[in-house]
């Protein structure tokens, strides 16, 4: 799956930090690993979060910021690692429009 690198390289950068912005110091996003022939990414979470919320909430937060910039990802699955760390594993779906 080829899906224009460096526009989705730097929108899932952008995004992270946009959610940084907004959601830290309550939980923090770092992007640990993105595989774009396999329409993938992984995505460290930090923080105390709002358990209140909803845990999944705060993780799918990332994929409506992708999604208002131009990439349809989902969340597909989370790990948690202890009560400060999880790990969210992010599917591309595609581009909603073309940022080659």
């Amino acid at each position: 799956m080829s899906m224009c690198p460096d526009f989705l390289n730097k929108t899932i950068s952008s995004s992270i930090e946009l959610y940084n912005r907004t959601r830290s110091p309550e939980a923090t996003a770092r992007l640990l690993e993105l595989d774009e022939k396999r329409g993938f990414f992984k995505v460290e979470f930090t923080g105390s979060f709002c358990l209140t919320c909803g845990l999944r909430d705060w993780l799918e937060d990332l994929a409506y910021i992708l999604r208002s910039k131009g990439v349809d990802a989902v969340l597909e699955e989370y790990v948690e690692k202890d009560e400060f760390k999880i790990i969210g594993s992010f599917k591309i779906k595609g581009l909603i429009n073309d940022g080659c």
